[in-house]
């Protein structure tokens, strides 16, 4: 039943080559969305899986980027900010068609594309797929290390946000709130997703004028200057995004091997990447892997779901891996679900919250992946069997909450209803292991 009813959503949600993520709230193509989308669809519809991919190169810039929307429609208006507020083509090397927006996301294609190949080998569309996009899919990491990692240590800065996928966690309240503006300043816009979600599961007002604040910012300089690194009050090195880097680059590393193309400036990078991951990015206080502001110059000290996707990425040493582990269990036997997004005793957690709390499908896809590589089988099958609870009772939602107590008296999760990675990250789960 579970299963038929997630690929119900993913045939509902399909747009002639690609999937949205969910019908009004988000009604065009998202980059990490679509990745987990496509690793859900390859179990049960290959050629999907494919189109899938391909749609989201197709909004490949000309300088590499992959950007963390594609508007392949422009009559669609039910979302702010859209193609025309982006104005990407500030920038000659942004696409003319399909319109994008002019930031990233999370870089899971290497990994998504190497599940894709491990399991379909044998089908001629992946391996043309792979010859295809292996290329270009280097070329967006490129873009990652010549334009977001000024000073060469392998570890690419983001400068809003949006680019983490964790729009609103409390990691970035302090680089936020440092931010003053004056509004009057600020394009005229309205929000859409407010009208569509609870606005107490949503960004505040004031959260969202610093967002555009920095959409702005990376317009001016073209959305790939120099300028970004030297002007933004907002600069991240983001732990976990660079351990889905690194994850996959080690696809790409061996995909290359497989297909015959050069990887030597992946490889040379990964080793940088690598190295400096790990001697700046995990913090002896917290037993975690923590994020980096550049504009600080410190450490951001919070624990929250970020972190541990360094088991995903293999980066962890063993005793790491203890620390890390201890914690997740703990948090098991005190009543909540795996994994909150954000750390349950910080004043700052809040259980409904978009990325303040709450359990989010595909990061509990990567954080039982890890498990499993450490071989912590036991508690990777909690991560899953929570998730897989919550969607049985309160549906195929954006996110869930995390605290058991409070889901008893729950009939839905929070967000977005029949959504897209929720469905495939269930797919993938009950279908490949």
């Amino acid at each position: 039943m579970l299963e038929s009813d997630a690929i119900k959503i993913l045939e509902d949600n399909w747009r002639e080559s690609f999937t949205i993520p969910t019908a009004k709230l988000y009604p065009f193509q998202w980059m990490w969305d679509s990745g987990f989308v496509a690793l859900g669809r390859a179990a049960q519809d290959i050629d999907k899986a494919v189109s899938e991919i391909y749609a989201m190169f197709s909004g490949q810039w000309e300088n590499g980027m992959l950007p963390h929307i594609i508007f392949h429609s422009e009559n669609e208006t039910t979302y702010f900010p859209n193609f025309d507020f982006w104005n990407c083509n500030v920038n000659p090397g942004a696409p003319v068609s399909p319109k994008t927006s002019g930031i990233t996301q999370p870089a899971v294609f290497g990994f998504v594309m190497e599940d894709i190949w491990r399991s379909h080998h044998q089908d001629p569309k992946v391996k043309k797929m792979i010859e295809d996009l292996l290329p270009k899919l280097i070329h967006y990491h490129r873009f990652l290390y010549e334009y977001r990692d000024p000073f060469n240590e392998g570890l690419f800065f983001i400068f809003h946000p949006w680019e983490s996928g964790r729009d609103n966690s409390p990691i970035w309240d302090e680089a936020i709130n440092r931010i003053n503006i004056d509004k009057s300043q600020l394009p005229n816009y309205t929000r859409r997703d407010t009208q569509i979600a609870d606005a107490s599961e949503r960004p505040t007002s004031d959260q969202y004028d610093k967002y555009v604040y920095l959409l702005e910012l990376g317009k001016r300089h073209l959305y790939d200057g120099k300028g970004i690194a030297e002007e933004s009050p907002f600069l991240i090195q983001d732990c976990m995004m660079n351990a889905i880097l690194i994850r996959s680059n080690e696809s790409i590393l061996r995909l290359g091997e497989e297909f015959g193309v050069d990887t030597s400036y992946i490889k040379e990078k990964n080793a940088l990447s690598k190295a400096h991951f790990l001697t700046k990015l995990w913090n002896e206080e917290l037993k975690t892997f923590v994020c980096f502001d550049l504009v600080s110059n410190e450490q951001i000290k919070h624990k929250e779901i970020g972190g541990f996707i360094a088991m995903f990425a293999g980066l962890a040493n063993e005793e790491q891996v203890g620390h890390m582990v201890a914690y997740l269990e703990e948090l098991h036997q005190r009543g909540y679900f795996l994994c909150p997004s954000f750390d349950v005793d910080s004043p700052l957690f809040d259980s409904k919250r978009y990325w303040r709390g709450p359990i989010w499908p595909q990061m509990n896809w990567m954080i039982h992946k890890g498990l499993l590589h450490y071989g912590q089988k036991e508690l990777a099958e909690i991560v899953k069997s929570d998730l897989i609870s919550l969607v049985t009772h309160l549906g195929f939602y954006e996110y869930f909450e995390s605290e058991k107590t409070k889901v008893r008296s729950l009939t839905q999760g929070y967000g977005g209803g029949n959504f897209s990675w929720t469905a495939s990250s269930i797919l993938h789960l009950l279908t490949t292991e």
